[in-house]
């Protein structure tokens, strides 16, 4: 079959993600394939851009040869829904690979949301009965979340997929679902797609949730407050950001971003200009799982665990953002091309946001000798998208400051997953908080893994690199005779079976990439970057649990591995339903060096663990987890020291926008000249420089 021939003027950037033109034509080939194969009828998963391999794109971005154009497309062949996986080359049109995979199952994709979970579960006629017994007369007002399952159904086993329905009623269209849980977890075979049981945590008649809480604005009681006046983020000369095709350029940082499916947004080529020359930092980024368990361990609320990136796919389920609420000030949007399983593209517009905001202080000195100040308001770059998944939203954060430093911050909100409280649990259950009678939200985790493929000045993609664990502590007794002297312990981490760590707040810990390549001409040490953790809970799982091997991963704070272009994902490639389900912490185990010249890779867990407030009812308040990346000896000195003395005078005093012009500017004058004059001449007989 006919590629499509792209030209090496008209080719895309090898990172760029596919184009809807470009998933139309995979999706024909591999129609074409199976046809002329005789292997029957295909149902699509997921189509995207197959990366070039890290040695040929470092060789294009020398002014080498354009990477073959590839694709990576997942299929199953009804009814079963094991991984067919193609390789095609786009550009020739045909397909390289042709691999099934046994004893594992495709991620969910967004139509088994709602075309098979949701519309099965409500057409089952044993769950149309309950529903009337208990006085829903119409499944209309029934809303249905559908899970995985965990661990592996102990009647089916692992080759059957299924899924389970978390059931809740609606009093009106837009009421929030989930004040209203109902007593019901069905669980769905996809293959037959029937109900195959019903699962009950009550031995008799459950209790009805029938009282409202609601955050929809027409559901509100009462009026919203009136007290708050405008504020307004305004640029009246744009932005400083620009942006070609997927580059950003901003300040002196340049990133390039690409979206898929399961991690959604992705940093590549990431830099920073210094002294005329462009200097790597990283080669590629991404949170490449998430997973979140529950704390109950009663059936049948004991299989709540989700990995919301390798079973279901952050990106797919991104919202498309709203300008002026999502993100504010002046925007620039991606667009995000994905497929159904027809194999048709459709688009998620405004997938990703790029604006730039306000930091605050940067740094700043007074002289107390003549009370001259100087102060510099730094900004940062934001790069950031919004995913919904069943009740929980996710914001995942980029920021890119003026002083080289790089922080990711996810946020957590939404509605906290509810199920009917348990009567032997009373007042005061074990496993979460009541957040209306008879309503319980469990407390659970969400447990992250970044991946973090750094580049640290150097431009062969992070081979020369190194990583080692930094401890702040004390001298020993007989060389600290006053006892109060401390200094930093570094460590190389040389393999990646000891190379497994833990955050540690008691000794300041912290890691570093480092490139003993380029040495900084004043401290003498390596050029690095530090990656800066914040003091959170690993998983809470038993070692002899389910939890704890299907997300093995996040059982450590840092793994470090030699660079591999086939380990991608820390919970394996296919976790669903998947008891061992491989990835980092079953690498590590060949330890592999990963001393200078194994191109360490990076992956990083933080997370949070949530104990339910009622606070967090009927929608959450943000909740923030995440890191920092550093610059260690990498600049010569302050990074953000050129940046220019600026006043924002749009700045008032409070209160004096109400008032008249003459008495507003009156009012702030005479303070700041009396503030001025009065403090310096209380100091020295100097002048303080305006």
């Amino acid at each position: 079959m006919t590629g499509l021939k792209l030209s090496k003027r008209a080719a895309p950037h090898p990172l760029d993600p596919l184009s809807a033109e470009e998933v139309i034509s995979a999706a024909n080939i591999c129609r074409a394939y199976v046809a002329e194969k005789g292997l029957g009828a295909h149902r699509f998963n997921t189509i995207t851009l197959s990366e070039p391999p890290k040695a040929e794109l470092l060789a294009f971005e020398r002014g080498g040869k354009y990477p073959t154009r590839m694709a990576s497309v997942v299929m199953t062949k009804p009814p079963k829904s094991n991984p067919i996986e193609m390789e095609l080359n786009l550009e020739e049109g045909f397909v390289v690979s042709y691999k099934t995979v046994e004893g594992v199952q495709v991620a969910i994709i967004y139509d088994d949301f709602y075309e098979v979970g949701e519309s099965l579960f409500k057409a089952d006629p044993q769950l149309q009965a309950l529903c009337k017994e208990y006085g829903i007369e119409s499944m209309d007002s029934v809303a249905v979340d559908t899970w995985p399952i965990h661990p592996v159904d102990r009647e089916m086993g692992p080759e059957h997929r299924l899924f389970m329905g978390l059931m809740y009623w609606r009093s009106s269209a837009d009421d929030n679902q989930y004040a209203h849980p109902l007593p019901w977890v069905p669980i769905l075979d996809v293959e037959s797609r029937k109900v195959i049981r019903i699962e009950t945590a009550w031995k008799g008649p459950a209790p009805v949730a029938k009282m409202d809480s609601n955050y929809h604005h027409s559901l509100l009681e009462g009026k919203p407050r009136s007290d708050i006046k405008p504020l307004d983020i305004i640029q009246p000369e744009g932005p400083s950001f620009t942006v070609d095709g997927n580059l950003i350029k901003w300040q002196k940082w340049q990133i390039r971003v690409s979206f898929n499916w399961r991690e959604g947004l992705v940093l590549h080529n990431v830099g920073y200009e210094d002294e005329g020359r462009l200097r790597p930092i990283m080669y590629r980024a991404s949170i490449a799982e998430m997973a979140v368990p529950y704390a109950e361990a009663q059936e049948p609320h004991h299989r709540r665990l989700a990995f919301d990136l390798g079973d279901v796919g952050i990106g797919q389920l991104t919202n498309s953002l709203e300008l002026g609420c999502d993100c504010l000030g002046h925007i620039h949007y991606f667009d995000a091309v994905l497929n159904n399983s027809k194999g048709e593209p459709y688009v998620i517009k405004k997938a990703i946001c790029v604006h730039e905001e306000d930091a605050g202080i940067i740094w700043k000195h007074t002289e107390l000798r003549n009370m001259h100040p100087e102060v510099r308001r730094g900004r940062r770059l934001v790069i950031s998208f919004i995913a919904t998944v069943a009740n929980y939203e996710y914001g995942f954060y980029w920021y890119f400051g003026q002083d080289g430093a790089i922080q990711h911050e996810v946020k957590l909100t939404g509605e906290v997953s509810t199920t009917l409280a348990s009567p032997e649990d009373g007042d005061d259950p074990r496993f979460g908080t009541l957040v209306l009678p008879n309503v319980l939200a469990a407390h659970h985790q969400h447990l992250f893994c970044a991946r973090l493929d750094m580049a640290v000045d150097d431009e062969d993609g992070g081979r020369g690199l190194i990583v080692s664990e930094v401890d702040t502590v004390p001298l020993p007794e007989e060389d600290n005779p006053w006892h109060s002297a401390f200094m930093k312990r570094e460590t190389d981490l040389t393999n990646e079976a000891s190379a497994a760590r833990v955050v540690d707040s008691t000794k300041a810990r912290f890691w570093k990439i480092k490139n003993p390549a380029k040495r900084h001409v004043y401290s003498g040490h390596a050029a690095s970057y530090k990656l800066v953790p914040a003091n959170t809970q690993l998983l809470l799982g038993l070692p002899s649990s389910t939890t704890a091997e299907r997300a093995s991963f996040a059982t450590k704070s840092l793994w470090v591995t030699p660079y591999d272009e086939a380990e991608r994902y820390p919970g394996g490639d296919y976790p669903l339903q998947n008891v061992k389900t491989g990835g980092v912490a079953h690498w590590t185990k060949q330890g592999r060096p990963i001393a200078e010249g194994n191109d360490p890779v990076v992956w990083h867990v933080f997370g949070a663990t949530h104990l339910v407030r009622p606070e967090d009812f009927p929608v959450m308040p943000v909740e923030t987890v995440g890191f920092h990346l550093k610059p260690v000896s990498f600049f010569k000195q302050n990074p953000a020291l050129d940046l220019p003395r600026t006043v924002n005078t749009a700045s008032k005093l409070a209160g004096s926008c109400c008032g008249a012009n003459g008495q507003a500017n009156g009012t702030t004058n005479g303070h700041a000249n009396g503030y001025t004059n009065g403090h310096t001449n209380g100091h020295t007989e100097g002048t303080v420089e305006e």
